[in-house]
């Protein structure tokens, strides 16, 4: 392997539907020879995000992350470290599963939940794999700067990356979700 994709965006053709990577945006946090890990941060669970109202008495936004290990929760922080265990993603986002260290730094105050996102499960692919699928055309790759990947972002966040990208992007950008009803 010669090339590595950390830190790169992800998005879906349009060509993938009917399952978890349909027009998703997919931030890649680990490739290496071993395979790639990321988190898709457009597909928010609107069932689970209103039941951890419930729970927490404040809004917690929940993503699904991926669909392997969906049982497994990892948080993706912007700004000071409040773990030992985590993975940096660049000078100003890392993510962790260190669920009680980030629970406490929340009920201490120390961090503000608007600098938190949480995600179900996680992207992930053998070694290849992801190359395979990138040769297929089942994604585009590309260079976001200045995206917080902790605000709230839904569909909108791959049409627009879609709109920028501009040419044959912006036809798909704005074909239906069924293309059947193109």
């Amino acid at each position: 392997m010669n090339y590595s994709y950390k830190g790169k965006i992800l998005i879906s053709t349009p060509d993938i539907s009917g399952d978890i990577f349909s027009r998703s945006v997919v931030l890649i946090i680990e490739h290496n020879e071993n395979g790639a890990f990321g988190l898709i941060l457009n597909k928010k669970n609107k069932n689970i995000s209103s039941r951890l109202l419930n729970i927490f008495g404040f809004p917690v936004d929940l993503y699904e992350g991926g669909p392997v290990e969906n049982d497994k929760v990892y948080f993706m922080l912007k700004g000071q470290k409040i773990t030992e265990e985590y993975s940096e993603i660049n000078d100003e986002f890392y993510i962790t599963d260190d669920i009680d260290s980030v629970v406490s730094s929340i009920i201490e105050g120390s961090t503000n939940i608007e600098n938190i996102k949480v995600f179900s499960g996680y992207s992930g692919w053998s070694p290849l794999q992801l190359e395979g699928e990138i040769q297929r055309k089942m994604w585009t790759i590309v260079d976001v700067y200045n995206l917080d990947y902790t605000l709230p972002n839904d569909q909108n966040l791959w049409k627009n990356i879609m709109q920028n990208l501009g040419g044959e992007f912006l036809l798909w950008a704005n074909a239906p979700e069924d293309v059947s009803l193109n």
